[in-house]
């Protein structure tokens, strides 16, 4: 039994995973830069906690590649670099290409309405150049055909990903042009889904990721390198 005024273990894991989530969160979407400072005495004072649970937090944060530790520094932010963005998006044409196989023969009606009508908002803000709820509904679309695979494993695998690249999604489809093909790719590989066509469901899949990733590479260059290489794609 914990002593009185003691967070029990669970508790305490459940701050630490809390406060961890929070700080993930805002490197990945950008609002903790790269190079930033994370000083753990401001950070226990904004979040109401001890030091420890925030030390917890950024030893995560390391292992995981966003931030480290620098010497007569401290904790400093390392965010998504541009080949860690690229990396992940190889990783994914060849997983992405699996769940719309995968999606193309275990599908339910239910679950191509749903991917249906994604499309069809997709298509709807594509006339109204409506990036940010475009970025939304890509994500929803790719969220809707890993559940559609029934593959725990697969899901498992891309989850964290989708995170990673979501700032550089919204980057990469604000490319003139980018949002209208990407949506049509997506018609494509809902109708090779819809016809329970694996191969072709897989291979227009593993298109759209391969045009989201030269996509990604020529914003990049285009923004002449990206703040600390900024993450970038648009799927």
């Amino acid at each position: 039994m914990p002593r009185r005024g003691e967070i029990p273990a669970t508790g305490r894991e459940m701050l630490r995973n809390s406060i961890f989530c929070q700080l993930r969160d805002d490197i990945l979407k950008g609002r903790l830069a790269p190079g930033e400072s994370l000083v753990e005495l401001r950070l226990a004072a904004q979040y109401g906690v001890s030091r420890t649970p925030i030390r917890e937090a950024l030893r995560q944060l390391e292992l995981e590649g966003l931030v480290r530790y620098l010497p007569n520094r401290g904790v400093v932010v390392e965010g998504i670099t541009t080949e860690d963005v690229e990396d992940i998006f190889i990783i994914r044409e060849h997983l992405e290409g699996l769940v719309a196989n995968w999606a193309a023969q275990r599908v339910t009606e239910e679950e191509l309405k749903k991917l249906n009508e994604v499309v069809e908002l997709q298509e709807f803000y594509v006339a109204k150049e409506d990036i940010e709820q475009i970025t939304v509904l890509d994500t929803e679309f790719h969220r809707l055909l890993l559940e559609a695979s029934k593959s725990k494993a697969l899901r498992y695998a891309l989850g964290s990903m989708l995170d990673y690249v979501e700032q550089a999604r919204l980057r990469s489809l604000s490319v003139p042009g980018r949002i209208h093909f990407s949506v049509k790719e997506h018609r494509s590989i809902l109708e090779a889904i819809a016809h329970h066509d694996s191969e072709l469901a897989a291979r227009r899949m593993a298109e759209h990721m391969a045009n989201a990733r030269a996509n990604l590479l020529r914003y990049v260059k285009e923004a002449g390198g990206a703040t600390q290489d900024e993450s970038r794609e648009g799927s």
